[in-house]
C-alpha cells in the first residue's frame, strides 16, 4: 500500500508537470519525444512494484511493446476499452504476429485522460489487472498508448513469459558442450 501511495505521489507530480492547454483545465500530453521516458517510467514503476511484492523484474520488450501499440491504436478506432482487435484478434493473436517467442502472461488496457502512473496506480486498485503485473512468470513487458487529439489515452500493458531457450547462459552452454563431447568431464 506504501508503494501505491508514492505512486499516487509521484502522478499528481507528473500530471502537473505533463499538462498544456490554457484557461482552467489541463490536459495530460504526451509529446511524440517521449516515448522512451514514458515507457521506461512505467517499467521502473512495475518493478518497484513487482519487487515490493517479491516477484521478479521485468524488462521492456520490443515485440511486446510493437503488440501494444497496435492495440492501443485500434481501441481508439473502435472508440471502447476491450481486449479483442477490430479484426477480432485475441492478445494471444497480436502478441504471435509480432514474433514474440514466449507465451502472453496477461493484458491490461485503459481508456482514459490520465498519465501513466495514474494508469497504472488504478490498474494496481483492481484485482485481475493487479495480478498481471504481478504475474511471477512474467519477464518480458510491452507498453504502448495511443492519444487522440482531444487528449483520451488508450492505454495497453503487456506481460510475458520468454521460453526457456532465451535463458541459457554461456554457462549452461560450456557445460552441455563439454557433457556432449566426454562424459566423464564432470567426475574427479
Amino acid at each position: 500500500m506504501r508503494v501505491i501511495a508514492l505512486l499516487l505521489a509521484a502522478a499528481v507530480g507528473l500530471a502537473a508537470c505533463g499538462t498544456s492547454g490554457g484557461g482552467s483545465a489541463k490536459q495530460y500530453k504526451i509529446d511524440s519525444g517521449n516515448t522512451s521516458r514514458v515507457q521506461f517510467r512505467v517499467l521502473d514503476s512495475v518493478n518497484a512494484l513487482r519487487q515490493a511484492s517479491g516477484a521478479p523484474v521485468v524488462t521492456l520488450n520490443a515485440q511486446l511493446n510493437a503488440a501494444a501499440a497496435t492495440h492501443a491504436r485500434d481501441m481508439s478506432r473502435q472508440n471502447r476499452p476491450w481486449h479483442f482487435g477490430s479484426d477480432g484478434s485475441s492478445p494471444l493473436d497480436r502478441v504471435a504476429r509480432v514474433g514474440y517467442p514466449g507465451t502472453l502472461s496477461g493484458e491490461t488496457i485503459s481508456e482514459s485522460y490520465e498519465s501513466e502512473v495514474e494508469t497504472l496506480a488504478a490498474w494496481m486498485e483492481q484485482d485481475d489487472t493487479r495480478s498481471v503485473i504481478l504475474d511471477r512468470a512474467a519477464r518480458d513487458m510491452g507498453f504502448a498508448w495511443f492519444q487522440e487529439d482531444n487528449g483520451k489515452i488508450w492505454w495497453t500493458l503487456v506481460m510475458g513469459e520468454p521460453t526457456t531457450a532465451q535463458f541459457t547462459t554461456v554457462a549452461d552452454t560450456q557445460t552441455s558442450e563439454a557433457s556432449d563431447t566426454n562424459p566423464f568431464s564432470s567426475i574427479n
